[in-house]
């Protein structure tokens, strides 16, 4: 057994200590860089005929432990899980080394894992594990939808390949059926530790309330994955519901902050609330460490077209150059934007319409048309120098400082930019330039008003084109 007992020395020296992450790792599925052997020897150590007898024998006869009779049971059903577990999870590693991916069960090692998740939920239900074992309800989630991806994933590569219907039409007919099935059993499972944290009316100290967002965390990462968006609106509200009896999110881990932040300012993004998904997003951006490359990346790709609607905020180059993604994806945009060029604009959008929509920013970034727009009406506006407006024109009492711009001028200004504004017989629609112009003073792009009959645009002369930053 003495290969066995790196796995009980950090239990017992966890258990003593009260160190729940280093309790986290005698149950986890990867193997720590010191022990790297350790799924193989915890599986050879005993067998599972003997497995509960020689389990057992560890936990309540071990004299460096002290555990109740409750505490010592509830490890029991864990590690007897685990153990079963470990079985699957190697035979599936093997399985992977040796064959093709998609012929491995990941199924089966899912449903393992999912047992040891049930135990752990059942120790936690019962109140026999203390809050400060919370790291291994990190574990558990984690892994639990892992294991579900790779699950899924499998019985996809199995439907592509004819084996799961053995081939035929009805492949072809519920290819879509069943593709997240095991994810979307995970989130079920995920939601129960989730409600289990929130339900908890320990003193905070004790509570599995820190907890919380770790859990919240997972789940929006897996309703985003389901595309089922929606769902993470409930745990918002959940989280809102019982904020009186929580710590505030500024004593959890900074990791949880980042992530809690930055899917809350997600979610607003996608339902164009855009001032709170600044908000959001900002704080995620500003609380992010430095080295956190990838993840300062995830935040700005949805701060940029953020802040372009919020506050017409650009990205600098020198910003953008850092992320070659990101460089890829605003670049050509920004550059359109700042050239006020409609054409050229049109040109970005379509060349990065497929990452756009993958990552649901297109239909934000298509507002930038209206900033072109602005940008563009305003060079026209300066070009044009002010004309004062005549005697009397002027409300009684107000000082007279309006301009007048011909609308053909705007016209002419839409056409060199690109603008689809033809009538078909290489003319322009004076009907479609007044449109544009009349949807930039009602967006409070431009200040003014169209003089239909005159045919021209009549502009405040002070701050006709408010917010020009860009």
């Amino acid at each position: 057994m003495a290969a066995q007992e790196p796995i009980w020395r950090d239990f017992v020296t966890a258990q003593n200590q009260g160190n729940g992450y280093l309790l986290a790792t005698t149950i986890t599925p990867e193997p720590p860089a010191a022990d790297p052997a350790r799924l193989y020897n915890f599986q050879r150590w005993t067998n599972a005929y003997s497995v509960q007898t020689d389990l057992r024998y560890k936990l309540q006869y071990n004299p460096d432990l002290r555990l109740d009779k409750k505490e010592a049971g509830t490890w029991l059903e864990v590690f007897t899980a685990y153990y079963h577990f470990v079985g699957k999870l190697l035979a599936a590693e093997e399985a992977q080394n040796a064959t093709k991916a998609r012929d491995v069960n990941w199924a089966a090692v899912y449903e393992g894992w999912k047992e040891v998740v049930s135990a752990i939920y059942r120790g936690y239900n019962n109140t026999v594990l203390d809050a400060w074992t919370i790291p291994c309800l990190y574990v558990a989630g984690k892994y639990l939808r892992v294991f579900a991806i790779k699950a899924d994933e499998t019985a996809a590569s199995q439907r592509d390949s004819g084996m799961a219907f053995g081939g035929g039409i009805e492949e072809d007919a519920f290819a879509s059926a069943g593709q997240n099935d095991k994810l979307e059993d995970a989130a079920r499972q995920i939601n129960r530790l989730f409600a289990l944290c929130l339900s908890d009316r320990a003193p905070i100290e004790d509570s599995r309330k820190w907890a919380l967002y770790y859990m919240a965390n997972l789940l929006f990462k897996t309703y985003f994955r389901l595309n089922s968006i929606n769902l993470s609106k409930n745990i918002l509200r959940s989280l809102q519901a019982g904020s009186a009896e929580m710590p505030p999110l500024t004593a959890f881990p900074r990791a949880h902050q980042v992530t809690f932040k930055y899917y809350s300012g997600v979610i607003a993004f996608l339902d164009e609330d855009y001032a709170t998904a600044e908000a959001n997003l900002t704080a995620a951006y500003s609380t992010c460490q430095a080295r956190a490359s990838k993840n300062k990346e995830l935040i700005l790709t949805y701060l940029i077209p953020t802040q372009m609607l919020t506050s017409h905020r650009l990205p600098t180059s020198t910003l953008l150059q850092q992320s070659p993604h990101l460089d890829r994806l605003f670049t050509p945009i920004v550059r359109a934007i700042r050239s006020a060029s409609l054409h050229t604009f049109s040109q970005a959008m379509e060349a990065g319409e497929e990452d756009f929509v993958k990552r649901r920013i297109y239909l934000t970034l298509e507002r930038g048309r209206d900033i072109i727009l602005r940008n563009l009406f305003r060079r026209v506006f300066i070009a044009g120098g002010y004309e004062a407006a005549k005697e009397g024109e002027a409300p009684a009492g107000q000082p007279m400082r309006r301009t007048r711009v011909p609308v053909k001028e705007f016209a002419a200004a839409l056409m060199v930019s690109g603008a689809e504004v033809g009538d078909g017989e290489g003319g322009v629609d004076g009907d479609e330039v007044e449109c544009l112009i009349a949807n930039c003073i009602y967006k409070s792009f431009m200040k003014g008003y169209i003089a239909r009959e005159r045919g021209i645009v009549v502009l405040s002369k002070a701050g006709a084109f408010p917010g020009t930053g860009m």
